[in-house]
């Protein structure tokens, strides 16, 4: 990322109504969390000192500010071990206030998806996200372009609406 890029710190900051994030791929970057819970590592989620990191902040304050924050994911069932793993941590997320739904993608096949995973802040900038093959991130590009954004926000209403909640949603 140039020095030119906003940050993720930033546009959460600069955000005043919303923010969405769409994610799609059934497998992101390895890390080392992902690999001790493979191990039977489990999160004490009442040692908030143990897991809070500086994006749950970014996020609390932006939803204390009144900013609506919402993440929906489609899946593939059944889901990979990635993804068994990303709905045990989506604990924080809600956590930090975050509303954060599910969708099998099975249920996806009439919809019109970008091709891409992206935030929208504001219905004003988009973030859109690159991967490469494994799922490490490659790059971001970042836009206003209207057209793109109101493409990415109606395609995440749609699956927001067909999407399980994460409280209700049990990963097949």
């Amino acid at each position: 990322m140039s020095s030119s890029e906003p940050t993720f710190a930033a546009l959460m900051a600069q955000c005043r109504t919303s923010a969405i994030h769409l994610e799609t791929r059934d497998v992101y970057y390895s890390d080392e969390e992902f690999e001790r819970w493979q191990q039977g590592h489990r999160i004490n989620w009442d040692d908030r000192d143990s897991w809070w990191d500086p994006f749950f902040d970014w996020i609390a304050d932006a939803v204390a500010r009144g900013v609506e924050v919402r993440r929906a994911r489609v899946v593939s069932e059944p889901v990979t071990a990635y993804i068994r793993w990303e709905h045990y941590v989506t604990t924080a997320n809600v956590l930090a206030g975050e509303q954060v739904r599910w969708l099998p993608r099975r249920n996806a096949t009439d919809l019109s998806l970008p091709g891409n995973d992206f935030w929208v802040f504001d219905d004003h900038m988009a973030r859109i996200h690159h991967f490469s093959g494994d799922g490490d991130v490659v790059g971001y590009d970042f836009t206003n372009d209207q057209g793109l954004i109101a493409h990415c926000a109606t395609a995440f209403e749609h699956i927001w609406e067909r999407a399980i909640p994460h409280e209700d949603y049990h990963p097949a």
